[in-house]
């Protein structure tokens, strides 16, 4: 008993409401015990990149807002979940921000594809005017489905990243599209070039270095979002299970979802509460400094995280997952496979090789969706909207 008692007072003054449960407490597929590892939740909670409303940002489109607070708020939880993806493909699942810390260059290369200017790969700038073409005017309410589909448009101009954006719809991941999506830009000029022998042979030779491996991979890394619905106006009790171990996988990238009225993102749970980061803070633009540095404290959430009730969730929300190789991918496949045969934990979403054929737009790798497309997401998740009401400042 006198083990679990902390030392710094600091700490214990800051985890004063973090519950004392020996429940794990999950955070984006890593297991941490609240009386053991309390300085290692807050440390894997304060390096998640924490985007929250901003004022006095450059005017949206030139003439538009410069705040986005009251309606900015899935926007942002849009944000910090692809910003997660990011962090695993640059820095790593096992990076962690240490106040004062000097930090590496692709650090705040992935922070400045966020910052609140026109010209960063997924500021606000850049999801509010996308989403023009989603049938969102600015300043206007996104649900999870819109803003997944906004990131995945941007996400093509991110050369850097060079990510595979797949959104699954009608409740269904198709193995094949992704596999496809995820090797498209490797297609050989000719079968010589680069026969699959001879690249096993090498990839398996190697040490798994980072340079050998991206000369050898045939596989663009992969963010998976998932839009839902687990209900009608409140969340199925029957998919809480499922849920809480989509946060076990160590793929996981989180849920952006919220409750009525608020968008959160949700990174881990700790026994039926959720643990989110909350982006209902209005902060001020930041700006680089003299010397060119960005000022980052105010990117990354400092006090202990957020908690709710699981059941308050709001049915409808995204899942998203990051695969960096292929084998990530098929080890997620069989986590997948494995939920479905849990007791008590109805399916989210179901898995199948190749697509159905009651899908009604056969080429779901568009980049841009069609006019039937984009109508059908809409009419799917043509409620998703209403859920939410803008908050009255």
């Amino acid at each position: 008993l006198f083990l679990a008692t902390l030392t710094y007072d600091t700490l214990r003054f800051e985890y004063e409401d973090f519950p004392e449960t020996k429940e794990p407490v999950w955070i984006l597929g890593r297991k941490y015990s609240v009386f053991t590892e309390k300085e290692e939740i807050l440390l894997d909670v304060t390096s998640r990149l924490w985007f929250t409303y901003r004022k006095n940002f450059p005017a949206i489109g030139g003439t538009g807002p410069t705040s986005d607070t009251g309606w900015g708020c899935m926007l942002r939880c849009g944000q910090m979940i692809f910003a997660q993806a990011l962090v695993c493909r640059h820095l790593g699942r096992d990076w962690r921000w240490i106040k004062g810390k000097r930090q590496t260059d692709n650090y705040f290369n992935v922070l400045n594809a966020f910052i609140d200017k026109k010209d960063s790969y997924y500021s606000i700038h850049q999801i509010a005017q996308m989403g023009v073409g989603e049938g969102k005017s600015i300043g206007q309410w996104y649900g999870p489905n819109t803003v997944a589909q906004v990131l995945k448009k941007l996400a093509t101009f991110d050369t850097w990243s060079s990510l595979a954006v797949h959104i699954a719809m009608d409740n269904t991941v198709v193995m094949e599209e992704i596999r496809r999506l995820c090797q498209s830009n490797f297609a050989c000029a000719g079968a010589a070039a680069c026969p699959a022998v001879e690249s096993d042979v090498l990839y398996n030779g190697y040490p798994e270095e980072a340079g050998v491996r991206d000369r050898l991979s045939l596989w663009k890394p992969l963010v998976l979002l998932i839009p839902l619905r687990l209900g009608l106006t409140e969340i199925n009790e029957a998919y809480i299970e499922t849920l809480k171990h989509c946060f076990m996988m160590p793929q996981s990238l989180g849920v952006i979802g919220g409750k009525p009225n608020s968008a959160h993102y949700f990174i881990g749970y700790v026994g039926e509460e959720l643990i989110y980061l909350d982006p209902h803070t209005t902060q001020p633009a930041v700006e680089p400094n003299d010397s060119g540095c960005l000022p980052d404290e105010s990117f990354h959430c400092q006090h202990p995280p957020c908690r709710m009730s699981i059941a308050e969730l709001d049915p409808s929300i995204a899942v998203g997952f990051f695969c960096n190789t292929e084998e990530d991918f098929n080890d997620w496949c069989q986590q997948i496979k494995k939920l479905s045969l849990v007791r008590g934990a109805l399916p989210m979403f179901e898995l199948v090789e190749r697509q159905p054929s009651h899908f009604s737009n056969p080429d779901v790798l568009n980049l841009t969706p069609d006019s039937s497309d984009a109508d059908r997401l809409e009419r799917f998740f043509d409620s998703e909207d209403e859920d939410f009401e803008i908050l009255s400042l």
